[in-house]
């Protein structure tokens, strides 16, 4: 294949985020990626497994003087999140990613780029094929499902791993360790409704332009959720005439913070309809942060449907986006600047004769996820709805004593001649599911620096990637 990445250290890393990258890897699509890494291993002779989840763990002993030491394991998730700019032709499951250097930046056109979590895969990678001189015996474990539910990390046999100590490669600063993390929750709010004939004219009210981003490292950053602003224009917009929903999707993942939504509807009048929408569009643009810049509304007269919500059935549905809580809920009181408690309203799509909300809740205390429940199926018996929790996993405690901890931060301050910022994030990890089968495993979570994750403007700064690296050698020599 021909390379995109010239002149860049580690060239191994760099070499195998490119090959994997011409990999489609949706999460429930990781058995292309499962089949290179087990090829991979089979070529130099190390030993692999794999499950029935497409999990792969790949071992390599240690180099020649370096048998008593104790083994290091490092993981990450082969799966990515799949979005991508309106208008971009891109089949996921299909096409290689399109990479381009933009000065420092890596990016992908018009999509995401999949360094989360194409990094850890090209460093376990890198170090599994001797780019690294010395170093203990290492195990490589290569997760799947990780962006919607830690599916593969839940279904792992943990009996095969003989290291306590591991390093997790799914963060997203440069010297930045990550020691405790939140859990989380899935919840899916079903609205059944009434249709009837549709009357009136028919429009497209369309939200889009919006920042998005990871619904647990940006939730609290301000940015607006395209399905909570439709909810905003339709309340509006209801007692001014009687606007019938016809359908409403919104977002593709419920951990990304949703960038876009559509709706259709039947109106009396196509001028007042429009005229409203705009106003409080006008309004809301007013109020949004700059990240949001590129915040719009379009309202589109169309051709004719055949069938309408009814009135009570759009009341319900409009007052559920609305009114719905959504966004951050509680701050840690311990730790300045994390959140504790919050959650996303991620995906709103129209199926038949129901509309389904799709939340993640996130928290670092299990007595909030499961207040989030119980307030959500409140929220859904108001609504004569249900619900269906799924796809919970636990949080990382942080630990006041850690071996690996002490020693990344000496290997990063020698390397770069700065101190490493320990810190506990909102957002979701493996590390969680894994203590909770290991409790003796001393983890941390690291990576170089990444920006904009989840969303097609994600980027890998490239001069950091060296230093990481850099930082990742000597910590296998001082561990």
């Amino acid at each position: 294949m021909e390379y995109v990445i010239q002149g860049r250290n580690p060239a191994s890393f760099f070499r195998f985020f490119e090959e994997i990258s011409a990999i489609p890897r949706p999460s429930y699509h990781e058995e292309r990626i499962a089949d290179y890494l087990e090829t991979f291993a089979k070529e130099r002779g190390l030993y692999c497994y794999r499950d029935a989840l497409h999990n792969v763990l790949i071992k390599k002993p240690a180099t020649k003087g370096q048998e008593d030491r104790a083994p290091i394991l490092f993981q990450g998730h082969t799966d990515m999140v799949c979005e991508k700019n309106h208008g971009v032709e891109h089949d996921f499951l299909k096409d290689p990613l399109k990479l381009w250097v933009d000065g420092d930046l890596l990016r992908a056109k018009g999509t995401t780029l999949g360094a989360d979590d194409g990094i850890a895969v090209a460093l376990m990678l890198a170090i599994l094929d001797g780019a690294v001189e010395s170093h203990p015996a290492v195990e490589c474990l290569f997760t799947t499902a990780e962006e919607v539910g830690l599916n593969g990390a839940h279904g792992f046999d943990y009996s095969l791993l003989s290291a306590r100590s591991m390093v997790n490669v799914d963060s997203e600063h440069l010297g930045t360790v990550t020691c405790g993390c939140a859990g989380g929750i899935r919840t899916d709010l079903t609205i059944p409704v009434r249709t009837e004939a549709c009357t009136g004219t028919c429009l497209r009210l369309s939200v889009g332009g919006l920042m998005g981003g990871h619904s647990g490292e940006n939730i609290h950053c301000g940015r607006a959720n395209a399905n909570k602003l439709m909810g905003r224009l339709l309340a509006t917009l209801l007692p001014k005439c009687d606007a019938r929903l016809i359908s409403v999707e919104g977002g593709s993942k419920d951990n990304a913070i949703p960038r876009e939504c559509v709706a259709m509807l039947a109106v009396p009048c196509f001028e007042t309809a429009s005229a409203a929408l705009e106003a409080e569009a006008a309004l809301i643009a007013h109020e949004l942060s700059d990240e949001d810049h590129g915040f719009r509304v379009a309202v589109e007269e169309m051709d004719g449907e055949a069938v309408m919500m009814t009135a009570e059935s759009t009341a319900r549905v409009v007052g559920a986006l609305a009114a719905v809580p959504n966004g951050v809920f509680k701050m840690n009181r311990k730790i300045d600047g994390l959140v504790e408690y919050s959650r996303n309203l991620g995906v709103v799509r129209t199926e038949g004769e129901t509309v389904v909300l799709t939340f993640a809740s996130r928290s670092g205390l299990e007595s909030r996820l499961d207040a989030s429940t119980r307030e959500l199926d409140a929220f859904s018996r108001i609504l004569n709805g249900e619900t269906r929790h799924y796809n919970r996993y636990p949080g990382w405690e942080f630990a006041p004593r850690s071996v690996l901890r002490d020693a990344y931060v000496k290997a990063y301050r020698e390397i770069t001649g700065e101190d490493a910022i320990v810190n506990v994030i909102h957002a979701g990890l493996e590390c969680g599911v894994i203590y909770s089968h290991i409790p003796d495993m001393d983890i941390i979570s690291i990576a170089p620096t990444l920006h904009d994750l989840h969303s097609p403007d994600e980027s890998l700064e490239l001069a950091s990637v060296e230093v990481f690296w850099n930082t990742i050698v000597r910590l296998l020599e001082i561990l």
